[in-house]
């Protein structure tokens, strides 16, 4: 294919995959997976797109030092870094890759889940240290538990799907959607999940509305005591009061794919206290934000983010 589309400067670490796709395509690029900020901001201007993953904050510096931009690819589902209203205003067009990881990111959920609710990591610590306790270990089943999903785009679908295939009933809440209910999922209002989930599981974006949301005051109303999971982003959760919960009985187990702060080296003395509680909870199982990262999706999202380039360039 012949070379005829805008240049592409890609400014974080990508699969080897995206490259063979981009010639296919007949994009031409810049690959600058080291790339410092500075030297983002002077490199950037002849370029019309841009592709980063999850190490560029794109913001009015940046723009402002991008006059050629047309487009930002996210290789990913998130966009917390990338101004989407300053994107807005200066005409350029953004697409992620949130259909790349949706499956990974679904089985982690269900893996996650199904791990604490089987004591699955203690079960094997014990008879690896030689203890053999079969009732201290008995374990509860996702066979008819009523699952509350907030957020219902790529990643929540794919894990309705999943968890109705457990027999779970399955309630989801989206405020920025309408008429997504399907077979998978009932759409419900915030209030009944809030009233009827045994399970909740975040689905989120990382916006105003979301940052701090799970907190003392959302966990004091949630009616019933219930198991949080959390694989979208870390601020959406205040982790006090997921240790608050944990020890007055109203959350019962917790499911961490993210963390508030993920540079564990940096943490101050109070967020290390609460880390610590959490990492010595048998109630808690933690993963570091591995969610929608296998072998399988890192391809995939490069698939999905060339054929929406495309899109955007006919």
């Amino acid at each position: 294919m012949s070379t005829n589309q805008a240049s592409i400067l890609i400014a974080d670490e990508m699969h080897p995959s995206l490259f063979a796709m981009l010639d296919e395509a007949g994009f031409t690029y810049d690959y600058q997976p080291t790339i410092d900020r500075q030297h983002l901001l002077t490199a950037i201007a002849p370029f019309e797109g841009l592709l980063v993953r999850s190490k560029t904050r794109v913001d009015t510096e940046v723009f402002d030092a991008a006059p050629k931009l047309r487009y930002i690819g996210r290789a990913g589902a998130g966009l917390d870094l990338i101004d989407m209203d300053e994107a807005t205003a200066r005409g350029v067009r953004v697409v992620h890759a949130g259909e790349g990881n949706r499956d990974a990111v679904a089985e982690h959920v269900v893996g996650m889940l199904l791990a604490l609710f089987i004591n699955l990591l203690r079960a094997d610590r014990q008879v690896r240290q030689g203890i053999w306790d079969r009732e201290g270990n008995r374990g509860i089943e996702l066979l008819g538990k009523t699952v509350g999903l907030f957020g219902y785009g790529n990643n929540g679908r794919a894990t309705a799907r999943r968890l109705s295939g457990f027999g779970c009933r399955v309630l989801t809440y989206d405020k920025y959607r309408s008429n997504y209910g399907d077979q998978y999922a009932e759409q419900v209002t915030a209030e009944q999940i809030m009233a009827e989930a045994d399970i909740l599981s975040l689905h989120v974006p990382l916006n105003d509305d979301s940052r701090r949301w799970i907190n003392d005051d959302f966990v004091a109303g949630m009616a019933k005591p219930f198991f949080l999971v959390n694989a979208s982003r870390g601020e959406v959760v205040v982790l006090d009061a997921v240790v608050a919960g944990l020890k007055s009985g109203k959350i019962l187990g917790a499911c961490l794919d993210v963390l508030e702060n993920e540079k564990l080296k940096t943490l101050t003395p109070a967020q290390q206290s609460t880390f610590d509680y959490l990492r010595q909870s048998d109630q808690v199982i933690l993963t570091p934000h591995i969610a929608g990262w296998t072998h399988e999706s890192y391809v995939r999202i490069n698939e999905v983010l060339v054929r929406q380039l495309l899109t955007m360039n006919k």
